[in-house]
């Protein structure tokens, strides 16, 4: 069945801001609907209050509203826009519970709207536990033994029926298994029920059997309108029952099951997909298998595209969301195109002949006195997704791409080989696990004893074992001594240069990173780049997307045309997120428009930066040094784009300068400079702008002398951080010592910086552009919150709600004699602190940043191609520089408090928002206004 002409104008719902269990990977699955509904040619309105995504660039969309996520704007939306349909799977659980409350008044079908991609019914159905328990059982499908609960006193009754603890908690409806967990003991058990019952907006929760220490899997799958269906990826968790599948490390495709086995799960898959409802659209069902025998039960499915799907569209080349979304307008699979190999059908169930794996990323440092333990609430705020040839390969790119300062699982001078330690992490759940499993194999643990202690998988074990036994068998070589199969092993297995250097140096003395490399490549042994084609290289691919390994031939064929490599922004965290992705897109669509091949490496399953048709090229490579040169090598561009990648790419500056490599924009030397405070101090005394007073230390003895001489409070933060990481505020030489002892820890080549703390002052945001002649003002923010709150973390108005004119005039008179003096080429971004009617400059950087996206959106100017149009040689004069802004937008953050119970709700100079939505004020009397105002200074701490 063709597409359908019944309807021409279609809503999309997005997820609204990121949080932790609902992230990036919605943006991607929204960018991809919207794509494909382009590409049929239907009109399309969308709603999302996103400001940071691509999902709400004005490329993506005939009409978007940027409103609160909530039923009254869809009804507001409606009145005006008139859509025919509405397609809610893209906008993660935010976008299905808008839809099903408005399902539930009747509102879609008084307004002649028709829901497609999706059944309604079938979303209650597998959101209400009980009712899902019911509809298993009616199809034969084995369950955990559960019973919904709707007070505590249900609860007691359902545990004792149970047979007692420990028990699993699933709050109805809720998304990231937020409000969820297990309950190990009576003291907890009250609490958390309660807790689960608070957060479920149905106010039931599931109590259900433990199965604790059993195999996870889960399987996406496609099905059209005529029943056809597809099984995309087949995805294992390393963890075992019991971590949240968003927190655990997962491999793809399954590693540890037989033929028979997943033959059962397929089966049992579609037996339940098909039992839901009549939709068309994407689907991902979970399960939990009993190791050492055939006994499975299944866990929950989810009738729409999910986290999963972004990482199973990536693991595979197969683009879930997109598909879906033909689907939901009528195509059946059999109608449309694999669009990777452009030959081949969608029916093609993808096969892959590497293995992917995925390790979450988390932010554990932001939040003193979290519960660190992985349950079945979501605690990751992001992840990175590595490909190789073989498991061990595949962690160790992981391990490299996560910016955890590690150079792969070990093996890299950060030992913690302290027994006691690693017993204590190996018992519980802990972010760490693969590492802490290496590290027992190190001390001598055998699998059978890790086994039993962490219930992971022999197989997952014996990979791991086998990496240490590299490990152990490099370390009595030497550079000289060390045979070219040798090293081809290490290689194959993942590990980096600066691994094998630490490994070598163990008892030959000190031998570099550069020297293994030096070494390996006069043995010959270059990676190769292998595609991603869906189909394990049977048919041809028509896309332009790779990664390395160190076996067979290359495939990655290098053109004669002019290159630019842009570096992603690597995995989400706190202080560098989904805004950065922002960015990096538009530099590759901006330098496709200058007339270069746009080159992109990243590693994020979750960003649309790497979608297969977003850069002439992608690798899916770690942003790390080894992988980035080897890129660099092979392909010989022009120069790189880093100042769009966060802190992930300028830290690699430094290298690039080295190496003679070109970075386009700004000198990388100017953008060092910006960094070293003394320098940049200097320059701010020479263009006579004042500045709080500091000083620059190196240990604690210097820390209190420079605090005794600018006097209390003061700011502590490290140099090259991102996100105010390690940033504190100090009253007393007391808690001044305990932060520089954290600082000394964490970042202990870094010098640090004691600021004098300016109280009760104003904290203004302003980015720019320069070309060397002209600049451009992108947007100038107010914070509410006073200066001592980050900058990600405070509500911001746009333009200045409350400066002087005189005030304003001296900032943008600063913003211009810094730009010039710095001789930027592209963007600066400067913070300002004002008190008593004085400016004050706080810090600069020469790149984009987290308010590029949220400026773009409020003024309708696409800042970020802007910027880097002027980085490669464009004038600011060809540019319509005209804001469409005729109120007040105002950034608000988003913050993961509920997901860490016990820690105080405070704000301070290090960042913790996970999000951010923007909103659109005429006056002052709006309660987004009046309310952040009023507790503006609330919630300020150290």
């Amino acid at each position: 069945m063709p597409r359908r002409n019944d309807i021409n104008k279609i809503l999309i719902i997005g997820s609204g801001p990121i949080v932790i269990g609902q992230a990036c990977e919605f943006d991607y699955s929204g960018t991809q609907a919207c794509k494909s509904l382009q590409e049929e040619g239907y009109e399309i309105v969308l709603i999302n209050s996103n400001p940071a995504t691509i999902m709400t660039d004005p490329i993506m969309a005939d009409s978007i509203y940027m409103l609160p996520m909530t039923t009254d704007s869809i009804k507001e939306i409606v009145a005006k826009e008139k859509p025919d349909a509405v397609l809610p799977t893209m906008g993660g659980q935010t976008g299905l519970n808008l839809a099903r409350d408005l399902e539930k008044e009747g509102f879609w079908e008084a307004n002649g709207i028709q829901i497609i991609g999706v059944d309604i019914d079938a979303v209650e159905l597998t959101e209400d536990r009980q009712l899902f328990r019911d509809k298993m059982e009616e199809i034969g499908i084995e369950q955990c033994k559960s019973r919904q609960a709707e007070s505590l006193l249900d609860a007691k009754e359902i545990k004792e029926e149970l047979g007692g603890l420990p028990i699993v908690i699933r709050p109805s409806f809720t998304m990231g298994g937020a409000g969820g967990g297990i309950v190990w003991n009576e003291d907890e058990f009250d609490q958390k029920v309660l807790r689960g019952l608070e957060m479920s907006p149905v106010h039931s929760v599931l109590i259900e059997e433990c199965i604790f220490g059993w195999k996870e899997y889960e399987l996406e799958l496609l099905r059209d309108a005529n029943d056809n269906v597809v099984i995309i990826c087949s995805i294992e968790n390393m963890d075992p029952m019991g971590v949240h599948t968003g927190d655990s490390v997962t491999v793809a495709p399954t590693q540890t099951l037989t033929d028979k086995q997943l033959q059962i799960l397929r089966d049992a898959a579609i037996k339940m997909m098909r039992s839901i409802g009549t939709f068309a659209g994407g689907c991902n069902v979970q399960f939990a298998m009993e190791p050492g025998s055939d006994r499975f039960v299944a866990i929950e499915i989810n009738p729409r595209v999910s986290r999963s799907s972004a990482l199973a569209s990536k693991a595979t080349g197969y683009p879930i969301a997109k598909v879906a979304t033909k689907l939901a307008v009528g195509y059946t699979l059999d109608e449309l195109k694999n669009q990777i190999t452009g030959t081949t059908s969608a029916c093609f169930e993808p096969s892959i002949d590497y293995v992917v794996c995925k390790v979450p990323r988390f932010n554990f440092d932001k939040f003193v006195g979290a519960d660190e333990e992985l349950s079945t609430q979501m605690k990751a705020v992001g992840e990175v997704m590595s490909i190789g040839r073989n498991f061990p390969e595949a962690l160790n790119k992981a391990w490299q791409s996560m910016e955890v300062g590690r150079d792969g699982l070990g093996a890299d001078g950060y030992e913690e080989l302290d027994r006691k330690h690693v017993s204590e992490r190996l018992k519980k759940p802990y972010w760490d696990r693969s590492l802490q499993i290496r590290n027992a194999f190190k001390l001598g643990a055998s699998v059978e004893e890790i086994a039993d202690i962490t219930k992971v998988d022999p197989w997952f074990l014996q990979q791991i074992r086998y990496m240490v036994s590299l490990e152990n068998r490099t370390e009595g070589q030497s550079l000289i001594t060390i045979e070219k199969d040798d090293l081809y092993e290490l290689k194959q297995a993942g590990f980096s240069d600066t691994q094998i250097a630490w490994l070598l140096s163990k008892s030959n003395g000190v031998v570099t990173e550069d020297e293994v490399r030096e070494k390996r490549k006069s043995l010959g042994l270059k990676p190769v780049f292998k595609l991603v084609d869906t189909c394990a290289a049977e048919f041809p691919a028509q896309t332009p997307y790779y990664y390395s390994s160190y076996e067979g031939e290359n495939e990655s064929e290098v053109t004669d045309r002019k290159k630019v490599v842009i570096l992603g922004s690597g995995p989400n965290r706190i202080g560098q997120g989904i805004e950065f992705d922002y960015s990096c897109v538009h530099a590759v669509l901006a330098t496709k428009e200058m007339g270069y091949e746009a080159i992109m490496i990243n590693c994020n399953p979750e960003t649309v930066s790497t979608d297969f048709d977003v850069a002439d090229k992608l690798y899916f490579e770690p942003v790390y040094w080894e992988r980035v040169l080897d890129i660099i090598e092979h392909e010989k561009p022009e120069g790189v784009i880093i100042q769009v990648g966060g802190q992930t790419a300028l830290k690699l500056g430094k290298r690039f300068l080295k190496e003679g490599i070109k970075i386009f924009g700004t000198d990388f030397e100017m953008i060092d400079f910006a960094e070293d405070r003394g320098q940049f101090s200097d320059l701010l005394i020479k263009l006579d702008i004042p500045f709080p007073e500091y000083g620059t230390a190196f240990n604690e003895e210097e820390a209190l002398k420079i605090a005794d001489r600018i006097g209390y409070p003061v700011l502590i933060r490290p140099s090259y951080v991102l996100g105010g990481q390690g940033m504190r505020i100090a009253v007393k030489e007391e808690e001044l010592k305990r932060y520089v002892g954290r600082i000394l820890k964490t970042h202990p080549e870094n010098a640090f910086l004691i600021d004098k703390y300016l109280e009760h002052a104003v904290e203004v945001d302003v980015d720019s552009v320069y070309d060397g002649e002209q600049l451009h003002i992108a947007g100038m923010m107010q914070h509410i919150e006073p200066a001592g709150v980050h900058s990600g973390d405070s509500t911001a108005v746009l333009p200045p709600y409350s400066l002087s004119d005189e005030v304003i005039a001296k900032i943008e008179e600063y913003q211009e004699k810094i730009a010039a003096a710095m001789e930027i080429q592209g963007f600066l971004n400067v913070q300002y602190a004002v008190k008593d009617e004085k400016v004050y400059v706080l810090e600069a950087n020469p790149r984009t940043t987290r308010t590029v996206p949220f400026l773009a959106k409020a003024t309708q100017r696409p800042e970020a191609a802007i910027g880097v149009k002027v980085m490669l040689g464009a004038k600011l004069s060809e540019f319509d520089l005209e804001s469409k802004l005729d109120c007040w937008a105002i950034k608000e953050p988003v913050f993961p408090f509920d997901k860490f119970p016990g820690v105080k709700k405070e704000l301070g100079p290090e960042m913790k928002s996970t999000g951010e939505s923007i909103y659109f004020a005429k006056d002052f009397n709006d309660e987004h206004f009046k309310k952040p105002f009023e507790f503006k200074s609330l919630y300020l701490s150290k």
